[in-house]
């Protein structure tokens, strides 16, 4: 299992220790990832994924999965939270066909 959130991509980066001595030592500096289940309204379902706690709170902020899904970059997504994503649009738009017609 990668080190990378599946809905920003944000991933392991690398760096230095520095003692008060200015002497540098290779660190890494690794995200915070948590699996966490988060419901989707359109889908009706929960999803479970491992992601970062920044990603969580944006989440938050966004006003939910489906919303930060939509508004997410293809290229920072999962091959599973684009599949996600996919699926979401999908049921929106026949929601949306269907009120129409």
């Amino acid at each position: 299992m990668s080190r990378r959130c599946e809905l920003t991509g944000k991933g392991v980066r690398s760096g230095h220790l520095v003692s008060h001595a200015n002497n540098r030592k290779k660190r890494v500096f690794r995200p915070n990832l948590q699996t966490v289940s988060i419901a989707s309204d359109t889908l009706g379902c929960r999803v479970s994924l491992r992601i970062s706690m920044n990603a969580l709170r944006t989440i938050d902020r966004v006003g939910g999965l489906d919303p930060f899904l939509l508004k997410a970059r293809d290229e920072a997504l999962s091959e599973r939270a684009l599949r996600l994503k996919r699926q979401i649009a999908k049921k929106q738009a026949l929601t949306a066909a269907s009120a129409a017609s």
